[in-house]
């Protein structure tokens, strides 16, 4: 019976071990391209076929199910909130709205103040985005509150992914480059580093873009103050009288542009007109002498 058992046993461990690496094999096919990193064979400085393969796991590629299952554990939102209040001094909020910002880490990101509104972009920690937002509301009479949370998780993390892999793969063709053993190999491995540098920069941008969005959220408050305050007042006295006076100035200036056009134009018009009567008619009389030849001939 002892050496049934021993048989069983020392039979079973081989097909474990087969399993084990079976298993290992099908993980690896399908999460290895996540965080694989190429390296040169042995006896070479770098394979011309691992470039290429390179190129495709550092590209823009769909997130894997394994980003997607760390995505699910910490979601990322990019939050964003309108809040209109009324209140009866727009001026007077403006240092509590201030103790607010400085007790929360937040700022304004854009200020636009008008006759009787004031308009604020805020930026706040997503932490303290909440209880910011409440106490805000709090700083007058609400008209009106709308809030937007964006779901930016896979993004987020196919963007880490795709940093870091680029970031190894960069290590690892600064490594071929000290195996280089020409000058063809040379400039074909600087040629892939200088464009994984660029690819690493472009997608660290984007990447510390969106994450910003995340860490910190956008409120936009606008603060009015009571609709009474902007209507029509009566002109006092003095206002009249500066109306009064200014067309009266209006009047006279385009009665003097007429007068210096007659004296201008108006005067050398006339004696002109004098001038050829005298010649004609008067006692030149060109014409009348003309008349007289003409009827003297019939």
């Amino acid at each position: 019976m002892k050496s049934f058992f021993k048989a069983v046993f020392l039979l079973s461990v081989p097909l474990f071990i087969v399993a084990c690496g079976a298993k290992q094999s099908a993980y690896d096919g399908q999460y290895g391209s996540v965080n694989r990193v190429s390296a040169a064979p042995a006896g070479m400085s770098y394979d011309p076929q691992e470039i290429t393969m390179d190129r495709e796991r550092s590209g823009d590629s769909e997130t894997s199910p394994l980003l997607e299952g760390n995505a699910a554990q910490t979601r990322k939102l990019v939050k964003r909130a309108e809040l209109r209040l009324r209140v009866e001094d727009p001026e007077a909020t403006e240092k509590p709205l201030t103790n607010l910002m400085e007790k929360y880490g937040a700022w304004s990101a854009s200020t636009g103040i008008y006759d009787n509104t004031r308009n604020y972009s805020i930026r706040v920690p997503s932490l303290s985005y909440d209880i910011m937002l409440a106490e805000l509301a709090g700083l007058g009479k609400m008209l009106r509150r709308t809030e937007n949370a964006e779901d930016v998780t896979l993004r987020y993390y196919d963007l880490e992914s795709r940093l870091a892999t680029k970031r190894e793969l960069l290590k690892t063709y600064q490594g071929y480059l000290t195996k280089a053993n020409n000058i063809d190999e040379i400039m074909t491995v600087e040629g892939r580093i200088a464009e994984l540098q660029l690819e690493i920069d472009q997608t660290g941008t984007q990447f510390r873009h969106l994450a910003n969005l995340v860490d910190y959220s956008t409120i936009n408050l606008e603060i009015s103050g009571p609709l009474s305050s902007s209507s029509y007042s009566e002109p006092s006295l003095g206002e009249k009288l500066k109306d009064l006076f200014s067309s009266f100035g209006d009047v006279a200036s385009t009665v003097l542009v007429v007068l210096t056009g007659i004296i201008i134009y108006g005067i050398p018009g006339i004696l002109i007109l004098i001038l050829l009567y005298w010649i004609l008619f008067g006692r030149i009389g060109l014409l009348k002498k003309l008349w007289r030849l003409v009827k003297g001939k019939k």
